[in-house]
């Protein structure tokens, strides 16, 4: 059980800001298909990409932005990494990829109107985002008092 304690605050740091630019370039990106008027992006039939693809970007975001916190909350709160959250941290990370990476891969190949078989990693993600969040929601109830 000791290794389930160790968790690296830096790791959650470095990935969270380098998944935040991804995601932030995504944006990006899908503003330009839709100022630009592209039609693999906006036609009527596509319309389903265009959900699926700003779930993606919005997932990411935000996956990004809970692991930052998940580091600041380490860093601020070191009796909070005396807990063992090895396990939430590596579903945290996992969840990272595959929530958002489901909805952009389910994006890609649309069948008419049904996302692509890549958005069956979103349910994975979900449950290892759900899994993460109570295991630290659950460490921090235990983490005594100041």
């Amino acid at each position: 059980m000791s290794e389930d304690r160790e968790v690296d605050p830096t790791l959650h740091l470095r990935f969270g800001w380098w998944v935040l630019l991804g995601f932030i370039c995504l944006g990006l990106l899908l503003e330009a298909l839709h100022g630009f008027k592209i039609r693999f992006y906006l036609d009527l039939s596509n319309e389903t990409r265009r959900l699926l693809w700003t779930l993606a970007h919005a997932h990411g975001v935000l996956l990004a932005i809970l692991n930052l916190v998940f580091a600041a909350s380490l860093r601020s709160f070191p009796e909070l990494q005396r807990q063992p959250l090895g396990t939430a941290s590596r579903c945290l990370l996992g969840a990272t990829v595959l929530l958002p990476g489901g909805f952009f891969l389910g994006g890609l190949f649309i069948w008419a109107g049904d996302p692509g078989p890549g958005v069956a990693l979103v349910p994975l993600g979900g449950f290892l985002l759900l899994w993460a969040v109570f295991q630290v929601a659950l460490a921090a109830q235990r983490t005594p008092k100041a």
